[in-house]
């Protein structure tokens, strides 16, 4: 099953696309909530690179890896990537009123699919914040 989370961002695109690709940038914006952080992050953005962030809780009772190869890389409007055995799609479009940023992403058996597409777009809206300067 394929979950669709998905926002617009009032920037340009050059910005929006710097901030999504940028290990300095995913260690500020990747969290679902305030009480996580990540606190590693590597990028090599090219077809066959591969990425890894670490996520953990700030009081340290819990963190993880999210890590993956990339398989498809248009520069300011696509990301397309492996983590596991699973497949993501990023896609940057100018709209009006910024940049749509939508994630299409294969879901997991462990957890409920609410629970999947709620902490994706938690984490895409805090990209947004971060962008936007909010």
């Amino acid at each position: 099953m394929k979950i669709v989370v998905e926002t617009v961002i009032d920037a340009p695109l050059a910005k929006v696309w710097h901030a999504y690709s940028n290990p300095d940038d995913i260690e500020r914006w990747n969290t679902a909530s305030d009480d996580w952080h990540t606190t590693a992050s590597t990028v090599d953005l090219r077809p066959g690179g591969s990425f890894s962030s670490r996520m953990e809780a700030k009081d340290g009772s819990a963190g993880f890896d999210f890590a993956g190869t990339y398989t498809r890389v248009v520069e300011g409007e696509l990301i397309e990537y492996t983590f596991g055995d699973r497949e993501a799609r990023v896609e940057f479009d100018e709209v009006p009123g910024g940049v749509r940023v939508r994630v299409t992403f294969d879901a997991e058996d462990q957890n409920p699919v609410e629970l999947q597409r709620g902490g994706w777009q938690a984490i895409l809206d805090s990209f947004a914040r971060h962008v936007e300067g909010r």
